[in-house]
């Protein structure tokens, strides 16, 4: 068992919550808490990591024989969450890797374009959104956030494990694919000529939702074959980013199902 902070295991466990350039480097991220451990794919496990208390209440129902573990102190788990309350459960897990030639060539696809978005919790809702939507995959600019941000991955409540995702070092790029494999850009945009639900997205779909603060950048927003807007009421002049992205992928959904 792990007795102190100062540990070498430790230290990791810190920088891999702490920083991108470390968990890149290692091609591995954090998960915390009881249903991300249960649902976590057993082949993309690297080692888990318990409180003891925890270890002590629940080593059996946990059935902590599949993976490599380590015991650490209640103390010394509680420093090294990345939550107030900690479930006294974390992994380390192995990064996966999708290539973009291979998303695009699904067969009516339906996919979620995002240009630089910021927000980790807007980004984990909408990966959790996505699935349940029926996304094929999740396309960002390389200026978005960290998807392995911890506050990302707690948002996206397992669905980081089932919904495929690339990022995209030009979107420009990317779009011109689209065009040639006949999918449909649809830009959710202040301008658009008409409301998101008067358009037809039974064949392929991408959708593309822009910054929180600004939108869709212009050169991005030009390249999309079909501006939308969504209806709204009162003084408000646009919805939070992960809003949109859910009324838009699930009206796609609504039409096919």
């Amino acid at each position: 068992m792990i007795t102190s902070t100062s540990n070498p295991q430790v230290k990791n466990l810190l920088q891999l919550q702490k920083k991108s350039k470390v968990r890149n480097e290692e091609q591995v991220f954090i998960v915390e808490g009881l249903r991300m451990f249960m649902e976590v794919p057993q082949d993309q496990v690297k080692k888990v990591y318990v409180s003891e208390s925890l270890y002590n209440k629940k080593k059996e129902e946990l059935h902590l024989e599949r993976f490599p573990v380590e015991v650490l102190a209640d103390k010394v788990f509680q420093h090294v969450s990345d939550t107030k309350t900690p479930q006294g459960i974390l992994c380390v897990v192995k990064q996966r890797k999708y290539e973009i030639e291979d998303l695009i060539s699904k067969e009516n696809p339906h996919f979620i374009v995002l240009d630089n978005l910021q927000d980790p919790g807007n980004l984990g809702t909408i990966v959790r959104t996505a699935e349940g939507a029926g996304v094929t995959a999740v396309f960002m600019s390389s200026d978005c956030v960290d998807i392995y941000n911890p506050k990302t991955i707690r948002s996206t409540m397992g669905s980081i494990y089932r919904v495929p995702f690339v990022y995209v070092d030009d979107l420009l790029a990317l779009l011109d694919k689209f065009q040639k494999k006949k999918v449909t850009t649809y830009a959710a945009h202040l301008k658009g000529k008409n409301t998101y639900d008067k358009e037809n997205y039974q064949s392929g779909t991408a959708v593309l939702i822009g910054n929180e603060g600004n939108g869709l950048r212009d050169e991005v927003a030009e390249k999309a074959d079909v501006w939308v807007q969504i209806p709204m009421q009162g003084k408000i002049e646009s919805l939070n980013a992960a809003i949109a992205a859910s009324i838009l992928m699930f009206e796609v959904y609504r039409q096919r199902r």
